[in-house]
């Protein structure tokens, strides 16, 4: 078989465009060949089984990047895909073929045999030689040689890219009447001598894909003769051009592994277009090559003014002048290195000098934003596509949530009907395994009706969509049918209580009930008190989102109630002798449990008296902790913190269980674990800020450490006040320096006025009054201070409610 990149009036066979996929010069010097050519076909390298998703290429609503999706119709997660860009010379081709009424064809291997062989995520190649894979295969393509990397070392060059766009994407197509195959057969003389010294060098697949192409050739010659135009990856022209039997092909095919394949456009995005995607598609500036492709005209000055208006979007002083400046400087950097054109290495270089003032911080948000880019392409409806699918788009339409590749927040008040509606598909897509939408913290209310997602959408998810399909035709069957899938395989009582929280959530009646009989069972069978405390806060905050949403937790509630009685009986017995792991462990199901009580058990006297009954229990089961001698000092300090916060403890009772603890018979590791559960976390160091009785028991009980055990303390105490923030360390060191506060005199009387802990031996109370007209301005309180005393005769500062104790 023979074929040349040469004038058509000599042209003996089928003209081998081997491009570079995805670059621009490709993509023009494509649509200049097939100008001069005229071909009667064009073949493109491609899964055979997309030939009837051509037309859609012309379609008005179809704007590339986008993607060819190949999967296994019995496991979607076995797929592929080929992605093309609007400088793609294959989408080029596509669209010259459309506009012109010539026919296509895709050549390589059938999509059929590439997802059921061991490379099952393998695409079409990413460049000459540059081998892409599937994200969801069997990983990355080996290749064993990179011939543009090999060509631009010759060359002399170091960076294949920079030779790449010197001697392709920066010059010119020539003038009138220039030979538009002419770059094409330059670059099938290099691709064979680099075959010939490297042999086949690329992936060990590369016979088998080419044998197909070869027998794909000579059919379309039968069918249309020899006018044809092939646009394949530059590796494969010497292969397609080589003389071979059609028996030695087939026989190379047979055998081949097959399964029942389906294809379909999606959209795709300049990100996956990128190598540090990790998808390996051959470029790493999409946004810069499709710059190139749609301003070949003083790309220099366009790309700056892009550049400029970013930055100024992004409060950065740049004016027009700062843009000439910068043209000059990239065009002269271009000179001195002896480029055609400045590339972006020059753009970079003048954009840091000129615009960044010397520094890079620019240069990240530039990457980003324009070198990469965040421009997500669309698909038409007439798409094929499953039916799970469709309903996404058409629940994306009515709810005005339109996919988008650049990552956004979106603000939800579940009151409003549009915002729960969102809401649900959300969380109805995360329980099917589509992450559209993550959940994040609000940084505004903290309301239980607000909620915050952060939406970027992924090319991938359209394979997870085609993998959800087998739940359902809807996104609410679907959801429904997977949930009472988990619920029925659940091994553990916390993955079931996680997924009442998630149909709660996505709200889904029907499954509901299912996993609600799922969470019965195991609840009934599950007698570990650590299980049922991990279960526990899931299934407490199903009740309160129920109740948020308008669902009847009724159900909920009286599992959660029940749960929440075995875990009180429960808990104390499992708590003595527990190792240091064991109370870690066991702290957290205290503070889990904990939160989980203060929800369940709010007082509501008009629906829920018997609140007040949950939370005085669970006081007690703390009091039985907290007094415990074989319990950890890690627990029962938690315990008695907890008692603390909730004034269970009177007044001295938190200074009596710290003195039991720090007692001189108690081993200084436990003492050490007592505080650490007592004053750890981020709020205790306050809490000895401001009672200066705990922290003149801690201190001293640790003046009267041992020495032989203070080494065996010092690393609990350390991690117990690392947390604290750096002003509460200072605040907690002054306070441990300066020593016990004495107490002033009053100088009306012989009685001591009360020190205020952290705040000096006494109060001032001239300043104190001084503060007070504000304060009265501030609260709307009298016209004179608080109540109707003249300013001259202030009341005392301590007395803040206008009545004397």
């Amino acid at each position: 078989m023979s074929g040349r990149g040469g004038r058509t009036t000599d042209r003996c066979g089928p003209v081998l465009l081997g491009v570079r996929h995805h670059g621009p010069g490709s993509a023009r010097a494509v649509r200049a060949a097939l100008e001069q050519c005229t071909p009667a076909a064009v073949l493109i390298e491609g899964p055979p089984e997309a030939d009837e998703l051509v037309p859609l290429a012309a379609h008005e609503e179809m704007r590339p990047p986008v993607a060819l999706l190949a999967h296994a119709q019995d496991d979607p997660g076995r797929a592929a895909f080929w992605p093309l860009a609007e400088f793609s010379p294959e989408w080029v081709a596509m669209r010259w073929a459309l506009e012109h009424g010539v026919p296509v064809r895709f050549i390589d291997l059938p999509a059929a045999h590439s997802l059921a062989g061991g490379d099952d995520g393998e695409t079409a190649d990413g460049g000459a030689g540059e081998q892409e894979a599937g994200e969801r295969g069997a990983g990355a393509a080996e290749v064993r040689i990179d011939p543009i990397g090999v060509l631009a070392e010759t060359a002399g060059y170091d960076d294949p890219e920079r030779w790449w766009e010197d001697v392709v994407e920066h010059r010119g197509g020539g003038g009138a009447g220039a030979d538009a195959l002419a770059p094409f057969a330059a670059l099938a003389e290099a691709m064979a001598a680099l075959r010939e010294t490297y042999g086949d060098g690329g992936h060990d697949r590369d016979p088998v894909r080419e044998a197909h192409m070869r027998l794909r050739l000579r059919a379309a010659r039968k069918e249309f003769g020899d006018d044809l135009a092939v646009v394949c990856g530059a590796w494969h022209v010497p292969a397609l051009a080589q003389r071979t039997t059609m028996t030695a092909d087939r026989q190379l095919l047979k055998g081949l592994p097959k399964v029942k394949a389906a294809v379909t456009w999606v959209p795709w995005t300049h990100r996956r277009l990128s190598r540090r995607s990790g998808y390996g598609a051959g470029i790493a500036s999409p946004g810069w090559y499709g710059h190139l492709f749609s301003a070949p005209d003083r790309p220099v000055e366009r790309w700056l003014t892009k550049v400029a208006g970013l930055l100024r979007e992004e409060d950065y002083a740049v004016s027009s002048a700062h843009v000439i400046e910068a043209v000059r400087l990239a065009e002269g950097l271009a000179t001195v290195r002896g480029r055609p054109l400045a590339g972006l290495t020059e753009l970079d270089d003048a954009v840091r000098a000129v615009m960044g003032d010397g520094t890079d911080a620019p240069s990240l948000l530039i990457h980003d934003r324009l070198v990469v880019g965040e421009v997500l392409g669309e698909v038409p409806e007439d798409a094929p596509a499953v039916p799970l699918q469709r309903d996404i788009a058409r629940s994306q339409r009515t709810l005005r949530l339109k996919p988008e590749a650049l990552e956004r927040e979106l603000e939800l008040d579940l009151r409003k009907e549009t915002d729960a509606g969102r809401s649900r598909l959300l969380h109805r897509l995360r329980l099917l395994g589509i992450p559209w939408g993550e959940p994040t913290r609000s940084r505004g209310s903290t309301g239980t009706f607000r909620e915050t997602w952060r939406l970027r959408w992924e090319p991938e998810l359209a394979v997870r969509v085609a993998e959800a399909g087998i739940w359902g035709t809807t996104v609410l069957s679907a959801a429904t049918a997977k949930a009472a899938s988990e619920a029925a395989g659940a091994a553990h009582l916390a993955e079931v209580t996680a997924l009442a929280e998630r149909c709660l959530l996505a709200e889904l009646p029907d499954a509901l009930p299912v996993v609600m009989q799922a969470l019965s069972d195991r609840a009934a069978l599950d007698a570990d008190v650590g299980h049922l405390a991990q279960a526990l806060p899931a299934l407490v905050r199903s009740v309160r989102y129920g109740d948020v949403r308008g669902t009847d937790a009724a159900a909920l509630r009286e599992v959660a109630t029940g749960l929440a009685e075995r875990v009180f009986v429960g808990l104390p017995p499992a708590c003595p002798g527990l190792d240091a792991d064991g109370a870690a462990d066991m702290r957290g199901h205290l503070d889990a449990t904990h939160q989980a009580v203060g929800l369940l058990g709010q007082p509501d006297t008009e629906r829920r008296p018997e609140g007040n009954g949950l939370r005085t229990r669970w006081a007690g089961v703390l009091r039985a902790v907290s007094e415990r001698d074989t319990v950890p000092g890690l627990l029962r300090g938690r315990a008695s913190r907890l008692l603390l916060d909730d004034g269970e403890l009177g007044d001295g009772g938190a200074e009596r269980l710290m003195g039991l603890a720090l007692s001189p018979g108690t081993p200084p590791t436990d003492a050490a674990g007592w505080i650490e559960g007592f004053v750890g976390g981020g709020d205790g160091g306050m809490l000895l800020v401001h009672d200066e009785r705990l922290l003149a028991l801690v201190d001293g009980w640790l003046t009267g450490v041992p020495d032989a055990a203070f080494t065996d303390v010092l690393p609990l105490l350390r991690r117990t006040f690392a947390e604290y923030e750096s002003g509460v360390r200072r605040t907690l060191g002054e306070l441990v320096r300066r020593g016990p506060a004495t107490a002033p005199r009053h100088p009306a009387g012989d009685a001591p006025d009360a020190a205020v802990p952290g705040f000096g031996p006494g109060l001032d109370r001239d300043r104190a009054a001084a503060v007070l007209p504000t304060l009265r301005m501030l609260l709307g309180i009298g016209q004179h201070g608080f109540g109707d005393d003249p300013p001259e005769s202030p009341r005392p500062a301590d007395d803040l409610t206008g009545a004397r104790t």
